[in-house]
This record gives structure tokens, sequence and C-alpha cells, in this order.
């Protein structure tokens, strides 16, 4: 036997009330660090709020955590991801959220648009007077141009005012004037889009810096001005194509490269060709012969890039004797290779834009060997069957680059990637990055750096390197390493590199405005990668006049809230107790209990027991 007994409580549970504060630079910009600290202590201290409700404290800048501290030290504001994390935390519970903000937001979805089923009452810190204010709102520009090339710098103006405004809107660089243009602002018209196009004379890296003239009575005047980065590169390449046979692919490779204008193409035949190929930053070589005998032998004797693309009237007899770094042992009968994407290929970046789903490329069927280390970008499959033999592959050796294309047809492809896509950027990039990669004459590296030429000011700069073996190969146990300087103050930072998938990653924080030059260096090995980045003085938290209560009036609303200003609490407080909406959830709970389990009956009835022995002993009934 084991009997049972069912014991039933009662649990009370209190309303959850979410207190988000704003610890973005914001405001400290404001001035407004001490008043927040204020509003915590008259939550906490408030006995008939914390009687009522259970109040969890978060921070948020551009995420939101558990408040241990304030700092005001975010750099940026996401108001958005704030409520919306709350309210996936609080889902289950009644839970309204008072939000401590200048509603000021520099990253993510429009908060004010937000679907919350909680509702939300936000305190408004920061001043709330507007004042006139002119600013460089949006700046819209290309990392790179071309030397001697015009590129458009797209710059979008707002202004903040009554009274018709006018001031002059300058583009600077290396100290001149390069733009400049008078702007008139009224009330109504408050918004203006300028795009200046200017000329790239100067290769590398250029800095520039956009700004708007301060107007009378301007209060804020750190967001009248941006600076950006422009890297010019020297790259006027012609390229040459010779072919044995008239060929749609010509058309194809034609067309795909010069869509790069600083690109041209000369196509020839080869029997008509008697120009010197010393004109040309390369020089591709279509399904080639016998007659392509005197060319050759000058692209191997000058170690001339060049791109060979084979086909069914390629000639590999002749091809094997010249010794460039491959052969094919073909026989007189023609192949159909479809072509498959390798992951591991690491000689330049390229992505797959669909590869398998192209046209099989026509070839003479036959062994491919290499005599020189190689990567191949795609591999053949034969009629789905995956092969270990290449379709595409690059050759470097004693600094020649070659390439070569085991198959014609390719037309096809441009075609296929414009029908998936409805652009032929996707294929001409493809061949691009390919053209790019051969007509440079520059050594490649075994330690390459991707880092940005400027960062604003207090971001969080991330650097990654990436490491090759002797093989090219990504070398995983590499130590790396990076050096920074400070051009003008020589403070010297020195960090070491992380591996994170297959590169190296290195985060730098807390570096002030100012020009550095950076090493990065692999330890145990001579080989170094020089650079040098620049951090302005742009705060994008300090880029506002005022606080937004428009838009936190227009998020109260929407959330079935109300706004409060700092002044308003024990308003809001009042409101937050005597809102019906927000009660205690009593809950009853039932629970079936063994007999056994209960200790105490247990030693009552072991009691009640020993206590009638003794009083039948007492009185001689036993």
């Amino acid at each position: 036997m084991n009997p049972t007994i069912k014991k039933e409580s009662l649990i009370n549970t209190k309303p959850t009330l979410a207190v988000l504060v704003d610890n973005s630079k914001s405001v400290s910009f404001f001035k407004e660090n001490e008043n927040i600290k204020e509003l915590l202590n008259n939550i906490s201290d408030n006995k008939e709020l914390n009687s009522k409700f259970n109040i969890e404290t978060f921070s948020f800048g551009n995420q939101l955590q558990v408040l241990d501290s304030l700092s005001f030290n975010n750099n940026d504001t996401n108001i958005y991801d704030a409520i919306s994390s709350v309210n996936e935390l609080n889902k289950d519970k009644n839970a309204p959220v008072l939000i401590i903000s200048d509603g000021n937001q520099t990253i993510g979805n429009d908060y004010e648009y937000i679907n919350s089923k909680q509702h939300i009452y936000p305190i408004v810190i920061g001043d709330t007077t507007k004042y006139k204010d002119l600013k460089i709102s949006q700046l819209n520009v290309n990392k790179y141009s071309y030397i001697k090339n015009k590129f458009p710098v797209e710059v979008i103006l707002n202004y903040e005012g009554e009274e018709t405004a006018k001031s002059r809107f300058s583009i600077f660089s290396g100290g001149k004037t390069v733009f400049s243009e008078n702007v008139t602002f009224s009330k109504i018209e408050n918004s203006k889009t300028i795009t200046a196009n200017l000329t790239s004379n100067k290769e590398g890296v250029n800095y520039y810096t956009a700004s708007i003239r301060k107007i009378e009575g301007e209060k804020n005047t750190r967001n009248n001005t941006k600076s950006f980065p422009i890297e010019v590169i020297d790259e006027q390449t012609k390229v040459l194509i010779l072919s044995s046979i008239l060929h749609p692919d010509l058309g194809a490779f034609k067309k795909a490269i010069e869509s790069n204008k600083q690109r041209s193409v000369d196509v020839q035949l080869i029997h008509k060709f008697n120009n010197q190929i010393n004109d040309y930053q390369l020089v591709i070589l279509f399904q080639p012969d016998n007659r392509f005998n005197s060319i050759l032998s000058q692209i191997v004797e000058r170690k001339s890039n060049f791109l060979l693309v084979s086909g069914a009237n390629t000639d590999w007899n002749f091809i094997n004797k010249k010794q460039v770094g491959f052969s094919k042992k073909a026989i007189n009968q023609t192949e159909n290779y479809g072509a498959t994407y390798n992951e591991s290929f690491l000689t330049f970046f390229q992505k797959d834009i669909g590869f398998n789903e192209f046209s099989p490329l026509k070839d003479k069927f036959g062994e491919i060997t290499f005599s020189r280390d190689h990567q191949d970008l795609l591999l053949q499959n034969i009629n789905g069957v995956q092969t270990q033999q290449p379709l595409l592959s690059v050759l470097e050796q004693n600094n020649q680059k070659t390439a070569v294309l085991f198959g014609e047809g390719i037309w096809k492809w441009r075609s296929s990637s414009f029908m998936d896509s409805n652009s032929f950027l996707d294929f001409d990039q493809f061949i691009g990055n390919l053209v790019q990669y051969l007509a440079s004459k520059k050594k490649r590296n075994r330690l390459e750096i991707n880092a940005e030429n400027l960062y604003p000011a207090n971001s969080t700069i991330n650097i990654s390197a990436f490491y090759v073996d002797k093989n090219y190969n990504f070398d995983d146990r590499a130590s790396v390493e990076i050096t920074i300087t400070n051009k003008e103050t020589k403070e010297v930072t020195k960090l070491p590199f992380s591996l994170i998938n297959k590169s190296y990653q290195a985060t730098v924080e807390n570096l002030s405005s100012g020009d550095y030059s950076y090493k990065v260096s692999v330890v145990g090995q001579n080989i170094s990668k020089y650079g040098h980045f620049k951090i302005t003085d742009y705060e994008i938290e300090e880029q506002f006049t005022h606080a937004d209560s428009e838009k936190l009036q227009k998020l109260a609303q929407k959330a079935g809230g109300k706004m409060f200003y700092k002044n308003q609490t024990n308003i809001l407080f009042k409101d937050l107790i005597d809102n019906k909406a927000y009660f205690t959830t009593q809950k009853s709970i039932t629970k079936e209990e063994n007999l056994i389990d209960w200790k105490w009956i247990l030693f009552f009835v072991i009691g009640l027991f020993t206590a009638e022995w003794f009083i039948r002993k007492y009185y001689g009934k036993i």
C-alpha cells in the first residue's frame, strides 16, 4: 500500500516592469548622466511601485543587456532591438516597458513602427528645444576610382529651422577646395541632394572632407562635416585575344572584359596578326594550333601572362611541346564537361555564380597533367559525375601567371547568367576577376590584409589577415600579430590575431582620432605587410541637436502607453500603480504526494502507538 494525499497551494505572480536605460554616448553629450541615475534611484526607492511590480532593469546601446553599471559610452543606439529583445524575454508575461532615452537611434529598424504586445512608457531625457541645425545626413561614394577618371560624390544635406538659411557646401582634399556650391534652405525646402563629380588624379588612398558652413544660431556643428576615402587605382589594361577560328566565345570574352571601362580588347585572327604582344598586359590564346608558334615562343621567353582556352580545334600535340606548365593526352574525340565550383580555391576571391547550372563546355577528351604548382577554380564533371580533373586552372611561377580553360562554349554561360539574374554582372565580374589577376604583374603575397582606410571615432576596428604556406594553402598554424603606431604621438599598440574559421582576426578598440600606420607580421617568418588608416573626429552619437520627443510620443501611442518627461516621473509612477491592467495573478497548484513522504505523520502515528502502549501498561491492560 502506498496511500496518497492531494495538496493545494496558491502562488502569486506580480506583473513585470521592464526598465530600459539608454547607455549611449548621446546621453553624455546631453549631460544627462546624473539625471538618469537619479531616475533609477527613484524607481528602486518607490515602495508602492516595487510592491506592485517585479522590476527588471536593462541597459542598451547597440544591443540589450542586463543592467550592471552605466558608462554612457556605447557608440551606437538601437532602440528597436532593445524593445524587441525585452518583448521576447517577457512574451508570456504581463510586462509593460519603461524606456529612458533621448529617442535618437543610430542603427537598426525604425522603432516608431515596432509592433509591441507590451505597453511602452518612454521617459524623455535630453534637451527637447529645437535649434537651427545644418547637417550632412548621408554621403554616398564608391570606395574605388581609376586614375584620371571622374567619380561622383552624392551628399544629402538637411536643415532644421523656421527661417531661410544660406550656407556653402565644400569638399576638401590635401588642403585644397575641390568642390564648392552655395545652398539655400527654408522650413519647407529643408533638404538638398548635391552631386559632385571629382577627378581622381593621384594613385593610392586619397582622403576627402565634406563640410557645410555653420549658420548663425547653430548650436551643434559636429554634424556639419564628414570625411571619406577614395582608393585610386591605375589599371589601364589592354587585352589581346588571338584565335584560330571565328567563334561566339570571342564576343562573350570581349563584352565581359570591356564591361570595365578601364579595359580594352583587340580580337585578332592569328593568320592576320603581325603586331607585338608587348603592347598588351594580357594575351588570350583561343584554340591555338601550330600557327601560334611564334606568339607562344614569345610568351614563354618573356614570361608574359596569358590565358589559354582550348576546344575542339585545339592542337594539343603542338601545345604539349611548348612547356607552358600543363599538357593533355588528347584523343580525336570530344567530350562535354560540366563545371563544379572548387571551394578550396585561394588564389583570388571568386564566388560561386551557379557554375554547376551552366551548360557543359566542349573539349577533346584526355588526361590533363601539370608540371607546375596550380590551383583549380573549376573542376570537371561528366554527365553529373564529379572528377578531379580541372576545367579552369591558374598557375604561377617565376612571376609569370597563366590560366587555362579546358573547353569552348563559354558564351552560353554569359547567356545563362543573364537568364538567372537578369544581368550580365555576375559573369562579367567572374571574367573580370580572372583578367585582373592575370593582367597584374604584382607578385602574389602569402600574407594579405583586409582593413578599411577610414574609421569613425571610438569605433571598434576589425582587421583580418589571410596567410598561406609556400604552396599557397591556408596555414592555420601561424602566429600573426599587428603593431599599430600613432603617426603623431608615436604611441604603439601591439596585438595578436585570433584564428577564426579560415582567417586571422584582430579587434582594436580605444584608439584616439588621428593617422595610424600598421605592420602585420607572421612570427618566425620574414613576412610582413604594411598599411595605414585614419580615425576621424566624427561621432555619430553627437550628431543630434535635441531629444526626439516626437518619435517617442508616436511610439508610446502606438504601443498603448504614454510618454513622460523626466520631471513627470511621479505622475508616471502613479499611473502605473493605479493601472488595473497590471495586476497580480494567482495560480492554484494541486499536487499528489505519497503519505510515506510525509515524515511528520509517520512520527505522529508512532507517537500515538507509543502513548497507547504506556497507557495500557500503566493500567495493567498488557
